[in-house]
C-alpha cells in the first residue's frame, strides 16, 4: 500500500508530509512501513526497515521523487 499525506497552508505551500510504502509481508515492525518520508519531529527523514535517517532535500518536490524512486528501486530489487 502507498499512502501519500500532505497538508497545505495557506499559500498552496506544504507544511506537512507523510509518504509511505507500507508491506507487512516485507517488515512487520514500524506498522509495516517499509519505506517513508516524512517531517514529523521538525525535521525531514526517512524510514527505511525501521531505520531513520534524517534527509537534506530543499523542497518537498525533491523529497516526493526521491520516495518514489527509492519505492520503484524496492519492487524492481
Amino acid at each position: 500500500m502507498l499512502r501519500r499525506e500532505i497538508w497545505l497552508g495557506a499559500n498552496g505551500e506544504v507544511t506537512r508530509y507523510n509518504l509511505a510504502y507500507i508491506n507487512f509481508l516485507l517488515h512487520a515492525k514500524d506498522n509495516g512501513r517499509v519505506l517513508g518520508y516524512d517531517n514529523a519531529h521538525a525535521s525531514h527523514h526517512k524510514h527505511f526497515m525501521g531505520a531513520v535517517t534524517v534527509v537534506n532535500l530543499k523542497s518537498f518536490e525533491e523529497i516526493e521523487n526521491r520516495f518514489q524512486a527509492d519505492w520503484e528501486a524496492i519492487l524492481k530489487g
